[in-house]
């Protein structure tokens, strides 16, 4: 192939891709709020933006200290707000404790998790 040719190639796939660009952050889990889904020391990928349906896993500003993030699953979207609970009722600080939270609350959805190696992949 030609290096021009390589070169317009290139170009199309970097456009192609900042279309599809939503921003994403990452997550370090902590505590045991999510098990078995999520362990602490899990890092996650999260896609910023779009609204999270019922049963995807989101970061969410804490409402008691906002600079701390959560990871909680969906488990309704209400007039009043959305419910998230911990997979792990018996160590979760959720919805049951803290009532539905705001929308603008959340996020992002979790995606993907990177590591550890051993527990690479889609959530």
């Amino acid at each position: 192939m030609r290096r021009s040719a390589r070169h317009y190639l290139v170009a199309a796939a970097t456009v192609a891709g900042l279309s599809c660009w939503r921003p994403v952050g990452r997550v370090e889990v902590t505590g045991d709020s999510m098990l078995p889904a999520l362990a602490a020391g899990d890092r996650l990928l999260v896609l910023r933006g779009g609204r999270a349906r019922v049963g995807d896993m989101v970061a969410l500003a804490d409402p008691r200290l906002p600079a701390r993030t959560l990871v909680k699953r969906v488990a309704d979207r209400g007039p009043e707000g959305v419910t998230v609970l911990g997979d792990n009722a018996t160590a979760s600080i959720d919805s049951r404790i803290l009532g539905p939270v705001a929308p603008e609350s959340i996020r992002g959805r979790a995606v993907y998790r990177y590591f550890p190696d051993s527990r690479r992949g889609r959530l």
